[in-house]
């Protein structure tokens, strides 16, 4: 999924890099017939696919824990430290660290999710063992000097007064609010206006001891190394971290129930809804079915929403919906923007299609077509390195078999006309939690002036 709060991270990748990434390509069912479950010596377990057809290689990891190991009243710091892990480690400081990473074209990368801290190596092969090492640098002795420090948190803070004026950062961050009240969901990922400058050297340097730690992590690596060499590299890398986390526990959360209603007024000229609701965890028996039946719904150009709120009456640019699943909670989210003196339309147009699908269900063309498509999209998230080795992250994550690429499609096709009207009614069956956020009703026919409300 996607958050408008991201993490502010920097990227060191030249333009010959970047086009020679984009080069390499595994086919589905070659990457299914050769994934690896290797394990180091050190102990260090990956999913791993060796392809030498370029000579690059490519790593996702992640550890549990994400953003909502945040401190209770200051969220953020796992977002900082994410900004921060390279910038200066070791014996190196920002800017020979950095200087290191654009001589060898090496990409390094960290971003948290509520529920994970995750990081991404790209490398050529013959930098590997250079990457590996200023990886490991990163997340085992990480400076955090008082000028980067500020300046990274600089760059947060103008992001969030940027925030205040951004329809879609206010509707989102207010949807996650509601539906998720004072549980670490519920917390803005990239913190506060108010929280971001309390956060101090020793949250950050807390956080990463307690939730960068051998016993969480996953990894899956794509790319042209041998199975020896990269069990060496993960031990190298990772084996200098501590054994154990030590994790706040998080409890499980129900989204509160729909239907309701926020507003949050905005004088700008178009109007941002969010939308969405309770949802479908992972590894719920019924989870494809809800996951066919949500994309005839809201899940592209050929979906009832954007059909009927774009095609048939012009009313937005875009509309979609999509579901979202994570370690405790699971819920569907859709988006769409219009102009204001429309939004009363938008809305009712979006909530009909609604009603009508957890009503009726959908037609068995309509199922049909979204089982093609959705088998189809698989070829596109296995047509690089980089998407290959986040796929079998996220099926990791999701604590899928190692065949799952094999058994995807086959699950998909299982998917029954009654399944698919039983996921609609469950999903849909209650209505909908809307976020509006733009100039009230009786103002939106007036010019524009825009003020800011407080994000908080």
């Amino acid at each position: 999924m996607t958050y408008p709060f991201l993490p502010v991270r920097r990227i060191a990748l030249s333009l010959a890099t970047a086009v020679t990434l984009s080069l390499a390509s595994i086919s589905p069912s070659s990457a299914a017939a050769n994934i690896q479950h290797l394990t180091s010596p050190g102990g260090v377990e990956a999913w791993f696919v060796q392809d030498s057809s370029v000579p690059l290689i490519a790593m996702e990891y992640s550890f549990a824990g994400g953003t909502s190991q945040d401190p209770k009243g200051k969220p953020g710091v796992a977002n900082l430290v994410g900004a921060l892990l390279d910038e200066g480690s070791g014996d190196l400081d920002s800017k020979a660290f950095h200087e290191r990473l654009d001589r060898r074209a090496i990409k390094l990368s960290f971003s948290p999710s509520h529920d994970t801290f995750r990081g991404s190596l790209r490398t050529l092969r013959d930098n590997k063992d250079e990457a590996f090492d200023l990886l490991r640098m990163a997340l085992t002795s990480p400076h955090f000097d008082a000028a980067d420090v500020e300046r990274m948190r600089s760059q947060v803070i103008s992001r969030l007064h940027r925030n205040t004026t951004n329809p879609t950062a206010l509707a989102v961050h207010k949807f996650w609010e509601i539906a998720f009240g004072d549980h670490p969901y519920g917390r803005p990922t990239s913190g506060t206006l108010e929280s971001v400058p309390n956060i101090t050297v020793a949250d950050m340097k807390d956080y990463v001891g307690r939730v960068l730690a051998k016993d969480t992590l996953k990894v899956a690596v794509v790319g042209d190394v041998d199975p020896v060499t990269l069990g060496e590299l993960l031990d190298k890398t990772f084996g200098g971290l501590p054994a154990k986390a030590n994790l706040t526990p998080v409890a499980d959360v129900e989204p509160v129930a729909p239907p309701q209603r926020a507003f949050v007024p905005l004088d700008v000229p178009q109007t941002v809804i969010t939308f969405g609701g309770p949802g479908v965890k992972r590894r719920d028996p019924n989870f494809m079915s809800a996951l066919v039946v949500n994309h005839i719904l809201g899940g592209g150009s050929s979906s009832r929403l954007y059909r009927e709120v774009r095609e048939k009456r012009g009313l937005a640019y875009s509309v979609f919906d999509q579901l979202v699943w994570m370690e405790h909670t699971a819920l569907f989210v859709g988006n769409t923007g219009t102009q204001a003196d429309r939004a009363e339309d938008t809305i009712e147009v979006v909530e009909r299609e609604v009603r009508r699908i957890a009503e009726e269900g959908p037609t068995q063309k309509e199922l049909e077509e979204a089982k093609s498509y959705l088998k189809g999209s698989q070829m596109l998230a296995l047509d690089s390195s980089s998407k290959l080795a986040k796929t079998l992250l996220h099926y990791r994550l999701d604590n899928l078999p190692i065949d799952y690429i094999e058994k995807r499609n086959a699950s998909i096709d299982a998917v029954t006309i009654d399944d698919a009207k039983q996921a609609a009614k469950r999903l849909w069956g209650q209505g909908l939690l809307t976020v509006v956020v733009g100039r009230a009703p009786q103002a939106a026919t007036q010019p524009a002036a825009v003020t800011a409300p407080k994000l908080d």
